[in-house]
């Protein structure tokens, strides 16, 4: 009996490290609950169909989970954003609940370094007749950004910006996207509380690419908290995501 409730424990305990990647709750029952109430009932049609698309793919731990879909599909319609970007794409789950939620000519400076992921979602975005919005870049994000910088024209340009993209990177796309978001407008970096792993010891027994970019992660969130040009706001949505305000 004691063999079974351990075998059962190490289940348990597997089974939450996988969906612990999506959500820092203590109870999966609690977020399978949030899930079930709050998101899958009023997820449109196109997104659900993304999903579970995106689900079938060996990558899928790098899409954005469906909370945190709903989150900035609110978001973007809180805000009344209109002319937004977004680095890293992947199939494009986060890029079609940014869609869905602009106006008509709304648009999306969608980045990402590989095509064919993106290329996977696409057609999911076309028949929910938003592809119109967005202007997809195949690519590095830092050479558009910097191009984007030199031009006077574009600064204070954005309404909201998205960052799920390679975290080694997020110090240096920050001294430039605040350049090109808006006063008043929003900055937000997924995956700020990086599976967990920014409080855990040094010893902690973590995947390999947790522990390399956890460093990373760290370098930013320090940087955001004493950067006098935002307010930020750190919030426990999938993986965590950071809001930043533009103040100056």
């Amino acid at each position: 009996m004691a063999t079974n409730n351990q075998d059962q424990q190490q289940s348990q305990a597997g089974r939450h490290q996988e969906v612990g990647h999506k959500s820092l709750l203590q109870s999966d029952d609690l977020y399978q609950y949030i899930l079930e109430t709050s998101v899958y009932p009023r997820e449109p049609e196109p997104m659900k169909e993304l999903r579970e698309l995106t689900a079938k793919h060996p990558w899928n731990l790098m899409t954005t989970s469906a909370d945190e879909g709903q989150f900035l599909n609110m978001l973007i319609k809180l805000i009344n954003a209109k002319n937004t970007m977004e680095i890293g794409v992947y199939t494009g789950y986060s890029l079609l609940a940014t869609a869905l939620a602009l106006p008509d000519d709304g648009k999306i400076l969608a980045m990402d370094i590989n095509r064919e992921n993106y290329e996977l979602g696409l057609p999911v975005i076309q028949k929910a007749g938003v592809a119109h919005k967005i202007d997809f870049r195949e690519g590095p994000a830092m050479p558009v950004l910097d191009k984007l910088v030199e031009d006077d024209e574009n600064h204070g340009s954005y309404d909201f910006i998205f960052v799920d993209a390679d975290k080694d990177n997020y110090i240096n796309y920050h001294e430039r996207l605040v350049k090109l978001v808006k006063v008043g407008g929003l900055i937000g970096y997924d995956n700020t509380l990086w599976n967990g792993s920014v409080v855990a010891p040094p010893d902690a027994p973590l995947r390999k690419y947790v522990r390399y970019y956890r460093d990373f992660v760290l370098e930013l969130n320090k940087a955001l908290a004493v950067d006098p040009r935002i307010e930020i706001c750190m919030l426990p949505v999938g993986d965590g995501i950071t809001l930043c305000r533009r103040v100056k």
